[in-house]
This record gives structure tokens, C-alpha cells and sequence, in this order.
């Protein structure tokens, strides 16, 4: 993967899996957008450098820079009167427990989040994860099983969870 064709050509093959994996980092399209376009700026810069299998360097920048992002983003508490009343979506409403296995993804911190979609939306495996985000793969394995066990308090996620298996 080395001329301009083959970026071209990776760029049309995957963008919108990496796209969906943007979203899923970040939760909010014109961002996952945004995400994706300097991830591929990046990708380009290097790829020369880059190997025969591009995935891991591409969901790797996509990882660090949604991670860059979110440090710098102040996120403030949004103090509410009223603590919400935890509801269970329509078991039919496949939309809806969709919207919560999405929205108890936002309750992970970034590295357990990305850890989750990589092994679980994009369908990678330990090492490949380890080598994407630049550490262990015990540190992998340990940030997936405090992730899901986090998520398994959530009862919200729970629900969603059984519906989807």
C-alpha cells in the first residue's frame, strides 16, 4: 500500500466501517465525521510507512485521536433537580435497546470504550487491539473486564444486552 490508488482504494473499502467506529468512539456523527477525515489525513501523511495491512495503523489513529479530543474537551457536570427514573425499552424496539447499548458506551471512559469497539464492533482480537492502542494485552484484557463489568451495573445496558444476544 504504498501509491496514491491504493489509499484511494482503501479509502472506499472501509470508510464506512471506519466510520461506525468513529461514531461509536465519539456518539455524535458530525463529529465521528470530523474524526474519520483527520484520522485518514494522518493515515495519508504516512502512508508510505504504512504496511501491507493498514487496518491496525488507521483504527490505531483513530483511537489516539479521538482520545486527544476528548482530554481536551472540559466535560462539566450538568447538575439535573430530579434523578432520572431508570427505564427498560419495548423488547420488539430493536432501535431502542440499540440507543442504549450506544448510550451506556458513553458511561466508559475512553480507553475502555475504544477497547469495546474495537473487539466488539470492529470484530478484533486482543493483540490486534494491544498493537492499535499502543499497549498490553493484558492491560486489554483488563480494561475489556472492568468495561463490561461497568456495563453490567447498568441496567439499562443489561436489558439492551439480552436483547441483542
Amino acid at each position: 500500500m504504498r501509491d496514491r490508488a491504493d489509499f484511494e482504494r482503501y479509502v472506499q473499502q472501509r470508510s464506512d466501517r471506519l466510520l461506525r467506529t468513529a461514531y461509536l468512539l465519539c456518539r455524535d456523527w458530525a463529529t465521528a465525521e470530523d474524526l474519520l477525515q483527520t484520522a485518514l489525513a494522518k493515515a495519508w501523511l504516512a502512508w508510505r510507512r504504512v504496511g501491507e495491512n493498514p487496518d491496525p495503523y488507521v483504527y490505531r489513529i483513530l483511537a489516539n485521536t479521538h482520545a486527544s479530543w476528548w482530554r481536551r474537551r472540559w466535560r462539566g457536570e450538568q447538575p439535573t433537580e430530579v434523578l432520572p427514573e431508570p427505564t427498560v425499552g419495548d423488547s420488539a424496539d430493536l432501535l431502542g435497546s440499540r440507543d442504549a447499548v450506544r448510550q451506556a458506551l458513553t458511561c466508559l471512559p475512553p480507553k475502555q470504550r475504544a477497547v469495546i469497539v474495537l473487539r466488539y464492533f470492529a470484530d478484533l482480537g486482543d493483540a490486534q487491539i494491544a498493537e492499535i492502542l499502543g499497549c498490553s494485552v493484558a492491560t486489554v484484557r483488563s480494561q475489556a473486564s472492568r468495561a463490561l463489568a461497568r456495563l453490567r451495573v447498568d441496567s439499562a445496558a443489561r436489558s439492551a444486552m439480552s436483547l441483542e444476544g
